[in-house]
Parts: C-alpha cells; structure tokens; sequence
C-alpha cells in the first residue's frame, strides 16, 4: 500500500447522502485498490450504523490526524464530529448541517497545518445547508473563504479557485461556472480567462508534474465567433486572454470551436482544456469519465479533491453506489501531494 506518511482528510459529506457508504467501502477493499491512508471526519455511531446497513464489517478507530496513517491498516480512522441528530440513510436533515460543515472546516485546518497531506470531500446537498443558513453558493467557494481567513492578511487578494475536471482522458475547467447560461456572456472577461489560465499552467507544474504545460482555449460561440459574425465574445475577450497567455509565457492556444475540440486527436494537443461555462466542460469530462473523473479545486493553498458527483440520497444505505470516483479522487490527491512535496524538496 503507498502513501504519504501524513494522511488523507476525508470528509464524511451529508451524512444522509452515499459518502458514508463509499469511505466504508473504500476502507474495506483499500489493500485490494492500493489506497492511500486516509482518516474520516465524521460521526462514529453513524459510520458503524451504516456499515450494518450495508453488510461490511469495518472497525472503526477514534484518531487524530498525527496518527491516523499508523492505525489505518487495522481500522478506519475516524476524527470525530457529532451530529445533532440520528440519520436516516436517504432522508437529508438541515439539523446536521452545522456537522456537514465542520468536517469541512476541521479537514481544511488540519491540512494548512501540515497534519493532513490533502482535503478529499464526500458530495454535500447545497440545498440542506442553505436551509440552515450556510452562506457560500457551494464546496468550492467556502473553501476560498478558508483558506482567506486562514492566511490571516487583511487587504490581500482573496484565493481565486478554479473548479477543474481530471479523468483519465480529459482535464478541462469551465471560467463560469454555477450560474445560468444568460449570464455567461456578461460574466466573461479577459481578466477572468487569464487569471484561470494562469493557475491551471501554475497548479499543471506544481501538483500534476507536467514540465510544459499547453492549454487549450474554447470559444464561446459557434465556431468559436466565426470571426464575428456569431457573436463578439470570441475575439474581444477570448482571443486578448489567449495573447496575454502567451506573452507570460505560457503555451495556451484558442479560441478553438468546442464542438471540434474533444475527440481523440485534438485530446492529444493539449494537457488542458478551459472551457468557458459549466456545461460545455462538464459534458465532454463526464462523457468521457462519468464514473472516474474527479473535481479538484486549483487555486487554494492546499490540495482538494472530491468525487465527481453528488450525494445520491436513493442510493445511501442500500450497497449499491459505485465508489468508483471516491476512490480516484483519493489516488489523484495522494499523487498531487507526492509530486508537490518532491518539487518543494527539490526546490530546497
């Protein structure tokens, strides 16, 4: 089994929801798919209930983070965070909330400390937790706000965090991302495709070990503006970010029509893709990778990854979720944690 020797924070993600049901599983054949040591902040009692519900015998160990790798062949280390109330597998509770978000928040503390190599987090139901009051548009944004308030320097910059896809055949990150298709076009600017640009080439080099970085640029348009006459976007906002790309050095080429940009030859030009909404990124990264892709947010003082998928309340409890995307989601991040020590150790 390989690993750093800090481990893996893995949160328990709605506890009503599959991201029990998958960390149990993943413990439970962790020899058999060489994962990485991991330890789940999360409720006990819940974690050995559901366990029952889905028939896997799996020993739980209250830990820290410092010696969650040690005791993580024989049990699986839980960090303890207590539930206001007792789940039912599949029924979301806006009362356990609060518990939802503390595992996040212990996961992000503990990793900037150095007591966990990576944050790794189970699907959240964005809709329970703004029913109780959670503040942030989703995962993505509170971690930003963590790692803001972390850093502790009134008037710096605020972390600017990209959503990017990996799977086995396509990285690609959308510029805008949760917000509706009429409003892309408003929303996209130079500065905005620049910034993504440059922390995807940054974060390529840093975390994914790829020495020179080449990123492609979509359009935003029909084939990519048709030089003007399907739109403006492409060449008054697309095409400058793709030039200040590369005056900084950086091997980024486009506007490029999204609809010629993903088939097998034109993967193969390109370490990267950024795409400029939601669904033109999400569709090729889950067609080609439905069941192994993983969200990993760049841009943030530490490493995060997550399963690309959300919590499936039908399925939790019944044994019947594919961990499939937990399971990469746990070896990218261990990957990227090796590959950004090493280039820290070599730097030193």
């Amino acid at each position: 089994m390989t690993g750093n020797r800090r481990a893996l924070a893995l949160t328990m993600g709605d506890p009503a929801g599959i991201g029990p049901d998958l960390a149990l599983f993943a413990w439970k054949n962790r020899a058999a798919l060489n994962l990485p040591a991991f330890f789940l902040i999360g409720d006990p009692q819940m974690l050995a209930e559901r366990a029952a519900m889905i028939g896997l015998e799996v020993p739980l160990r209250e830990t820290s983070a410092d010696s969650a790798a040690t005791d993580f062949d024989a049990a699986l280390p839980v960090l303890p965070v207590s539930l206001a109330v007792p789940v039912r597998a599949g029924v979301p509770d806006p009362a356990n909330a609060a518990a939802t978000i503390e595992a996040i928040r212990l996961a992000v503390e503990l990793t900037l400390a150095g007591r966990a190599c990576a944050v790794v987090t189970n699907p959240i139901a964005k809709s329970v937790l703004y029913a109780s009051g959670f503040g942030f548009p989703g995962h993505t944004e509170y971690l930003a706000h963590l790692a803001d308030e972390a850093r502790g320097a009134p008037g710096s910059p605020p972390h600017t965090p990209v959503m990017l896809l990996a799977g086995p055949q396509l990285r690609v990150a959308p510029v805008t991302i949760h917000i509706p298709l009429k409003d892309v076009p408003g929303a996209l600017t130079r500065e905005a495709i620049v910034e993504t640009g440059r922390i995807i080439a940054r974060e390529l080099v840093s975390r994914f070990g790829v020495a020179s970085p080449r990123i492609a640029v979509s359009g935003l348009n029909p084939h990519a503006g048709e030089d003007g006459s399907l739109g403006a976007e492409d060449k008054a906002i697309i095409a400058p970010a793709v030039a200040e790309l590369r005056a900084a050095g950086i091997n980024a080429f486009g506007p490029l029509p999204a609809d010629t940009m993903f088939h097998a030859e034109a993967r193969a030009t390109y370490d990267a893709a950024i795409c400029m909404y939601h669904d033109q990124a999400l569709i090729p990264a889950k067609t080609l990778g439905f069941h192994d892709s993983v969200n990993v947010t760049l841009g943030l003082p530490f490493i995060r990854t997550s399963p690309d998928h959300g919590t499936a309340f039908s399925l939790a409890g019944k044994g019947e979720a594919r961990a499939d995307s937990l399971i990469a989601a746990l070896k990218l991040a261990d990957r990227m944690a090796h590959t950004e020590a090493s280039r820290q150790a070599s730097a030193a």
